[in-house]
């Protein structure tokens, strides 16, 4: 079978590096985290929403950007049903539990399907990240869609990214795309946080873990990749429901063992950066 073609050659990035303008950090931030995968499935809206809100429960100023132009996720996972307001030059981002988000999803009826070709998509993040009136924050996370495509490169090339957290869940499937976003982002020069086992297993009512997704498939591919692995993320039905209901897990039960995981984590990062 002929060897597939990998969607950035070798050849385009060097193009693209050598001609790229200098990225430009978003206005009324600080740092810019984006939360990828290049698989879909594999829970980065929910690892976005908790950790930006494990971020404002140790004292940070966060925003949530929502750059899933085509599935936007984080007006379910807020339950916010108001449109922002503008003053005619930016766009105000909607506060829910004190974090400053905005999302396409916040423009368009929920059920309507955002029929978009790539330039179109490059204008909506453009408009978002310059747009916006993002108010002295310390932390913007940025929910990325699935993929190697526009909403990638448009960060990666023209704004400045401070780091990625890469989320997948531990089988070969989803690890096959994860490995091409890895590549991806190392050879545009996006520094790689880490790399997070979420899904990773479920404790039954006997108290035995279940990998229901398999093992140890994540951890291996930070360590062929020389990247850190950050840690699990088990499957709890409380993550769903608080989730669906519009109140995700670490603002609704702080104190819960999986909440302690996000905010274990966003110590972590924080202390990165200050």
């Amino acid at each position: 079978m002929p060897k597939e073609k990998p969607e950035l050659s070798d050849a385009m990035l060097k193009k693209m590096s050598g001609k790229r303008p200098e990225k430009n950090s978003i206005q009324g931030t600080r740092f810019t985290i984006a939360i990828s995968s290049a698989k879909g499935g594999v829970g980065k809206s929910t690892f976005a929403t908790n950790l930006a809100l494990a971020l404002k429960n140790i004292g940070c100023k966060v925003g949530l950007l929502d750059a899933d132009i085509y599935g936007p996720s984080i007006p379910k996972m807020f339950n916010i049903n108001e449109k922002p307001k503008s003053d005619g030059q930016k766009l105000e981002p909607i506060i829910k539990y004190e974090i400053q988000c905005m999302s396409i999803g916040f423009l368009t009826d929920q059920q309507t399907p955002m029929i978009w070709r790539g330039p179109m998509v490059t204008s909506a993040i453009k408009t978002f990240t310059q747009k916006v009136n993002w108010k002295n924050l310390d932390f913007i996370i940025v929910d990325m869609p699935p993929g190697t495509g526009d909403t990638q490169l448009t960060f990666s090339q023209e704004i400045k990214m401070d780091g990625a957290i890469i989320v997948s869940t531990p089988q070969e499937v989803a690890l096959l795309d994860v490995k091409r976003g890895i590549k991806m982002f190392d050879k545009l020069g996006v520094k790689i946080l880490g790399l997070i086992d979420n899904m990773s297993f479920f404790i039954g009512d006997d108290g035995k873990k279940y990998k229901i997704f398999g093992e140890g498939g994540v951890k291996k591919t930070a360590e062929e990749f020389n990247k850190v692995f950050l840690g699990e993320i088990p499957i709890n039905p409380v993550i769903g429901e608080t989730s669906d209901a519009g109140k995700p897990i670490v603002e609704s039960q702080p104190d819960h063992e999986i909440s302690e995981i996000y905010l274990n984590l966003a110590k972590k990062i924080k202390s990165a950066y200050f």
